[in-house]
């Protein structure tokens, strides 16, 4: 998870929502992502989207089936799909998000039994430190946002 937050603080630095994201295989690394809708100007650049890719890319296959996703925010319903359709067994994250989230919060698509594969999810791990990140850079947000109204 560690990781992950290393991620987030990259998305961070460059004006993005702060999540990262990073997808284990027998303990290596083997992709990784943070948000980067804004740079890329694509709805889909979640932390997530881009992380799997690289880890398909990584191993050859776009079945996941041996490996673990570290994320510091709960997914949202495109990257708990993602999650799903890439075979991924075990889903870790941090802060929930009672807004979008798919995975317990609002939703609960990692883990419903009429899909084809369901994932194991631990919820909470180093919550504190991904909420204070999202947290900070909304507050940020809202402070330029006031600023320039003025």
């Amino acid at each position: 998870m560690r990781e992950a937050l290393r991620e987030a603080g990259k998305a961070l630095e460059r004006n993005e929502v702060p999540v990262g994201c990073v997808i284990v295989k027998q303990g290596r690394i083997i992709g990784r992502g943070h948000n980067q809708r804004e740079m890329l100007q694509d709805s889909t650049a979640h932390a997530e989207m881009i992380a799997i890719s690289a880890a398909c890319q990584n191993v050859g296959s776009w079945r996941l089936e041996e490996c673990e996703i570290f994320v510091t925010l709960e997914p949202c319903l495109m990257c708990a799909g993602a999650i799903v359709l890439a075979r991924i067994p075990r889903l870790v994250y941090g802060a929930a998000d009672p807004k979008a989230g798919a995975c317990g919060s609002i939703y609960d698509v990692v883990r419903d039994p009429s899909l084809n594969h369901t994932v194991s999810v631990t919820a909470g791990v180093m919550s504190e430190a991904s909420g204070s990140l999202l947290q900070e850079f909304f507050r940020t947000l809202r402070d330029r946002n006031q600023s320039a109204e003025v």
